[in-house]
């Protein structure tokens, strides 16, 4: 069942538009643009899961980064607490950036190979200088512990790790700040689906112990199912459904949305879903199709379509769409 949220907006996003340059020649003079998030609102309420669903490559992970400023923002403006986060810099950014953590994909990668984990889930702690090193160092155990971890895992490397324990780590990390926001970025996608389980109720257990919000990236709507309350449907840098978890998998409105939906496996070898095979390839974000980004493989478009992009517009209570024939 989907759990009571509180009504009160942690953050919201306005309008964010990211554009990469392409580059080329001796010069290096910008040639075209990679429209990889293009004009995207949305709000997420305090105490809340919302999750983030789409291809590879539709601007997820780049919406997350652009969020906390990992990358820098072409356009838009993101509000965390009432403050415009692409505004702030210095020790202003600095002091936001406690209250709003990141669990990257690849454990591995984000780990320093040469640092035993005990001083990586401390790193923030003393950037931010919070407390005396005792009270860090006991604030570490005691984050580990929370994860599932042990005291003298704090000594060890993570090549020392499996790749479930490597992301404890990195939960471990994002938490030892104790923020209000974690952005989760595909955080279990790398997982077997045992440990992905584990994971998965370890960040619930973790929210409702802290009350933590959380952007949940992810492609496989099994799983945000399972942690969201609401979810955002993604294609090509542009948001195409958004709504309540419940409605949105009972009632999808989008023809992308349906198409995803369709591919999800049914734990019955009995039962067969209908799918929906979409034709032709995702358009690159180089040259995004006019109108309706979708209306290419839609298999329902019209002429309208083609030729003007839909409003992203509510068409139920807490229930939005960018669809001409929703």
């Amino acid at each position: 069942m989907t759990t009571t949220i509180a009504t009160r907006e942690l953050l919201q996003a306005r309008n964010i538009v990211k554009y990469f340059p392409v580059r080329e020649g001796l010069l290096q003079r910008v040639k075209d643009y990679v429209r990889a998030v293009d004009n995207v609102s949305f709000v997420v309420r305090e105490g809340e899961t919302l999750g983030l669903v789409g291809e590879s490559g539709c601007g997820k992970t780049t919406i997350g980064r652009t969020i906390l400023r990992l990358i820098e923002p072409t356009s838009g403006a993101v509000l965390f607490d009432g403050q415009d986060v692409f505004k702030l810099a210095g020790q202003e950014l600095k002091a936001m950036r406690r209250n709003m953590q990141i669990i990257f994909q690849d454990p591995y990668a984000s780990l320093d190979p040469r640092m035993p984990i005990g001083e990586s889930v401390m790193e923030g702690l003393n950037i931010h200088r919070i407390g005396t090193p005792k009270e860090r160092y006991e604030v570490m155990l005691d984050t580990l512990k929370k994860v599932g971890l042990e005291d003298y895992h704090a000594r060890r490397y993570p090549h020392e790790f499996s790749g479930g324990q490597r992301q404890r780590i990195g939960i471990a990390r994002a938490l030892a700040l104790r923020p209000k926001f974690i952005i989760c970025d595909e955080p279990v996608s790398a997982l077997d689906v045992s440990i992905q389980s584990q994971v998965l109720n370890i960040l619930k257990d973790l929210q409702a112990e802290f009350g933590l919000t959380y952007l949940f990236i992810a492609h496989n709507l099994s799983v945000v199912e399972h942690i969201s309350n609401r979810v955002a449907v993604m294609y090509l840098g542009k948001m195409v459904e958004l709504a309540d978890r419940d409605e949105l998998f009972r009632n999808p409105r989008h023809p992308y949305t349906t198409a995803l939906m369709s591919a999800i496996p049914i734990p019955d070898p009995t039962l067969k879903r209908e799918r929906m095979i979409l034709k032709g390839d995702v358009p690159s974000p180089l040259n995004p199709p006019t109108g309706c980004r979708f209306h290419p493989r839609c298999p329902i478009a019209e002429k309208i379509c083609s030729e003007q992009e839909p409003e992203f517009r509510e068409i139920a209570p807490e229930h939005r769409v960018a669809c001409w024939k929703a």
